[in-house]
């Protein structure tokens, strides 16, 4: 993926989830409380995260344990199965932090070495996002929290999503000025 194309998509990620989060629909409301928990969110993000995963694990050379790759498929797929019946709160959230965690080493991968200064406004936004990632990851009930604070107040998903947007925004922008 070029440079180019990460920094687009993410501004374009970024602009749809602050146009969303900006109307402030109430089902928008509803599926911001309910999607943590959700049984058919967790088959999903965990699916597209685990098979996104197992395709790395496929893919290991010989000098990252390449040779015992099928074992490590084998030991992971378990485990992403029997996450289903032994951790089953919040699986939505662990499987969509696979995801985004996944995304940005695609993204910064794009950025890697490469020469305009302003790639710092997508590399800077991915690693927070990464941090951001490992903390909901590590105590996943904290996107519960952090739902129940952002539709505690009328503003806060609107200043929220206009922050998203507007930055997606100044992704685009500089997507469409790298040289």
């Amino acid at each position: 993926m070029s440079l180019f194309t990460a920094t687009l998509i993410t501004a374009i990620v970024l602009l749809a989830f602050g146009v969303i989060l900006f109307m402030d629909n109430p089902k928008v409301r509803d599926i911001a409380h309910s999607w943590p928990r959700s049984q058919n969110a967790a088959i999903v993000f965990m699916t597209i995260g685990g098979l996104w995963f197992l395709n790395h694990v496929f893919h290991l050379e010989k000098a990252d344990f390449g040779d015992y790759k099928h074992y490590l498929m084998v030991g992971f797929a378990a485990v992403g199965v029997l996450s289903f019946k032994y951790l089953p709160d919040f699986l939505a959230v662990r499987g969509l932090g696979i995801i985004i965690l996944l995304a940005a080493h695609e993204v910064l991968s794009s950025a890697y070495m490469k020469e305009p200064a302003s790639r710092l406004w997508l590399v800077t936004f991915i690693y927070i996002l990464i941090a951001l990632t490992l903390y909901v990851g590590a105590s996943p009930y904290r996107m519960r929290d952090f739902t129940n604070w952002l539709y505690d107040g009328h503003s806060r998903p609107k200043l929220l999503g206009g922050f998203l947007a507007i930055y997606g925004l100044i992704l685009a922008g500089v997507a469409f000025n790298y040289s």
